[in-house]
């Protein structure tokens, strides 16, 4: 065997094996080229970043316009039904004087009518969020009543509301319309007003 392998052609004889470096070194053309393909793939990859930053704020900004325009729309009706209401004071009003004025028999029947649909409107005016402000009896805030006449009196004490004229009401939190009302006054003693 060992015959064989002396009569061997020089081709099929193993050789010493090629020496393989880092790319590019033996071949300035491919080093190049290397280069070049590596400087495009940063370039791609630094765009690919930026259009995705820039995609993340325009995603951003779409949430924020569109939670911008769904608070709108809902104060715009909110302040629609706030319109109507203010709109429909003066006809809940009206029924309030209506039936304070006929208490005699002969309109009972009227009256029980007028109730009912007095009622009616109530009911649907504070299903929308429409309350009374309760004054009587309550301290005087500016924000809530409107003073009409300030009563001298030592039945209650100074400061007090003692009657209302008009009713007030509020709409949400915000006062629609304050309550005309009349505030007790500490009498002033006798020696102050002869002064």
């Amino acid at each position: 065997m060992m015959a064989n392998k002396e009569h061997q052609p020089d081709e099929l004889k193993p050789g010493p094996a090629p020496v393989i470096g880092p790319p590019g070194e033996g071949n300035p053309a491919a080093s190049a080229e290397e280069n070049s393909l590596a400087e495009q793939v940063k370039k791609l990859e630094a765009e690919k970043q930026d259009l995705t930053n820039t995609l993340v704020r325009r995603q951003a900004d779409f949430e924020n316009y569109r939670k911008r325009v769904e608070k709108e729309r809902h104060q715009e009706r909110h302040r629609g039904v706030e319109l109507l209401i203010e709109n429909l004071l003066p006809v809940l009003d009206a029924f309030e004087r209506a039936l304070a004025a006929h208490n005699e028999a002969e309109y009972a029947e009227y009256r029980k009518g007028f109730e009912l649909i007095y009622r009616q409107l109530r009911d649907a005016l504070t299903k929308q969020g429409l309350e009374r402000i309760e004054s009587v009896g309550k301290e005087f805030n500016p924000h809530f009543h409107h003073a009409i006449e300030r009563v001298e009196t030592t039945a209650h004490a100074d400061g007090v509301v003692i009657g209302e004229l008009q009713p007030g009401y509020v709409f949400h939190g915000r006062v629609l319309r304050p309550a005309m009302v009349r505030v007790a006054s500490a009498a002033a003693p006798a020696a102050k007003r002869e002064n």
